[in-house]
């Protein structure tokens, strides 16, 4: 491939990812706002935040659950936020005694209490464990999340749905992490 259709492949993919994320403004962001929200109240409540997802999903979650027990932006305290997704004994215990599509949901059941915020990200919206974490989280009292591309199951389950209007993979998990960063910001503007 000549330097120029490599630097034209480039510009192509940006604006793809940019227009994608164009597509996601197209719809408002109230769903966004309502989840930063339901963030917000359960910080406030002494709640926290379970974050969990497979492949690029489960580092989107640990970025994020970096973000809310650091720092976004601003220097404040701490608030408590865990990516499910980093405990290897957990997972691999989990899943081998329970099985793979448990793994998050047993973790729910360990740590999750009425009030906290469980989000599940899933870019088809179908990965098994996610889902089983999500109706985990349902039926103990959490406020459930789903941050999906287009279709899925996740939205159906959840409390909120944060829906990318994306099929391609690598164009949804662009879209999840600014929405990510987003909400960090919107919940470090209330709290």
């Amino acid at each position: 491939m000549a330097d120029e259709s490599r630097a034209a492949h480039v510009v192509r993919v940006l604006k793809e990812a940019a227009a994608a994320h164009e597509r996601m403004a197209a719809g408002g962001g109230t769903s966004v706002v309502a989840v930063a929200e339901a963030i917000v109240k359960a910080l406030k409540n002494g709640g926290s935040v379970l974050v969990f997802g497979n492949g690029g999903s489960a580092a989107d979650a640990q970025h994020f659950a970096a973000e809310l027990m650091g720092r976004y932006e601003k220097d404040r305290r701490a608030w408590p936020a865990v990516a499910l997704t980093t405990d290897t004994s957990a997972l691999t215990a989990i899943g081998n005694d329970y099985g793979f599509d448990r793994v998050f949901a047993r973790q729910v059941e360990g740590l999750g209490k009425k009030g906290d915020v469980a989000i599940g990200i899933s870019t088809s919206g179908n990965s098994a464990n996610v889902l089983r974490a999500l109706e985990t989280a349902n039926d103990r009292g959490l406020i459930t999340v789903a941050l999906t591309g287009r279709g899925g199951k996740a939205g159906s389950i959840a409390t909120h749905h944060v829906a990318v209007p994306e099929d391609r993979t690598a164009r949804v998990q662009e879209v999840h992490a600014t929405v990510l960063h987003v909400i960090c910001e919107l919940v470090e503007q209330d709290l």
